[in-house]
């Protein structure tokens, strides 16, 4: 059998040797260019990963699992497969208002614990945020218009700054005993093209949304000094270039394009997982499957036969740096396997296919 580790990081050797100068063209395609050197290293690596291997992530993987909770770090991966996740997901949500507690309520300390030690082991952590509704301070799943009133000008404009100053803080305080800081996807204002958040096409006009992306990042990176992240733009769907292009703030502002896509992969998905890779390709990004999976895995054979295998059988598609499944909350609520799932003989071919890598399979993400 193949070893994967050493493969990928014999191919990722190789292109980055011909596709990379120097230091300061490793860090030009990057939205921020004083980004730490850990960043620009993952970002450079993920970047020649894309149609090499492809990044298997899990929301909250050692947060909780179907039958424990915050045990040091555990994960259902683990215990099912033998191995980790080559990609952690985390959620915000709730941070904002100064909490201790996620909107799925876990501890934002436990949280730093975990998003640290995932990077200790080589691993990638990616972060999605769901604020509260600023302006009835509901859910974000609450569609009144907000963006007139949180963007410059507007009477809510500084709530916003005061919530960016937060997330701001939980980032740079990201560290290692050295003082290293923990490079980190982050994802806001996801599935911007949907219904259903304060930040979406029928809630808020194109020009909004551009607006507070740009001012996220610019507050962020030139405000608030917080050089760690990497900026990944999100859809839920892509019809088509044109309607994709009309909420895009601008490839300044952007480094990784993904969308979310759950439950198995129709030909109509993969038609367009292809065109998302075809459309950050041509603008230097980095191509993702940002969310995805099956809630319950109802389907024996649902990992191979119903999502990787179609991905691998289109020549663009194939090409996503990561796949992420979310969170295992219950036995109602669950998208990871997990030890004694009907899936887990499925899942285990699934981590044995040469392009799927796990925390073990890595290269040195960060050098």
């Amino acid at each position: 059998m193949i070893n994967r580790q050493r493969l990928v990081t014999c191919l990722l050797a190789i292109s980055f040797l011909s596709c990379t100068a120097g230091p300061a063209e490793a860090q030009s395609d990057l939205t921020d260019n004083k980004a730490t050197t850990e960043t620009r290293a993952l970002f450079t690596n993920l970047k020649a990963l894309s149609g090499k291997g492809i990044l298997f992530g899990h929301q909250d993987a050692t947060a909780y699992g179907m039958t424990w909770d915050a045990e040091e770090f555990r994960s259902d991966v683990k215990d099912a497969v033998g191995k980790y996740p080559g990609m952690f997901g985390w959620e915000i949500g709730k941070l904002e208002h100064g909490n201790w507690y996620n909107i799925d309520t876990v501890s934002f300390k436990l949280m730093k614990k975990w998003i640290i030690e995932a990077y200790k082991r080589g691993g990638v952590n990616t972060v999605s945020w769901h604020p509260d509704h600023p302006v009835t301070r509901k859910t974000a799943w609450d569609v009144t218009p907000a963006l007139y009133a949180i963007l410059p000008g507007g009477e809510k404009h500084d709530l916003l700054k005061l919530w960016l100053d937060r997330v701001a803080s939980f980032f740079l305080s990201l560290k290692t005993e050295d003082g290293t800081l923990v490079p980190v996807i982050f994802r806001p204002w996801h599935e911007n093209e949907g219904n259903w958040f304060w930040w979406g096409v029928n809630v808020c006009t194109p020009e909004e949304y551009i607006a507070l992306w740009k001012f996220t990042v610019t507050y962020l990176r030139d405000v608030k000094g917080v050089h760690n992240l990497i900026y990944a733009y999100n859809w839920g769907k892509i019809p088509d270039e044109a309607t994709w292009l009309s909420r895009y703030p601008g490839d300044d502002f952007v480094d990784i394009i993904s969308v979310d896509y759950y439950n198995e992969m129709t030909p109509d998905r993969i038609k367009q997982l292809s065109l998302m890779v075809r459309i950050a390709e041509k603008r230097g990004k980095i191509p993702a499957l940002a969310e995805g999976g099956s809630n319950m895995i109802k389907d024996p054979v649902f990992w191979t036969e119903k999502w990787l295998n179609p991905i691998l059988a289109d020549p663009y598609a194939r090409r996503i740096t990561y796949m992420l499944v979310w969170r295992n909350a219950d036995y109602g609520h669950h998208f990871g396997p997990y030890p004694g799932h009907p899936s887990v003989p499925d899942f285990k071919k699934f981590e044995a296919d040469p392009m799927t890598l796990f925390l073990e399979d890595l290269p040195a993400m960060y050098q």
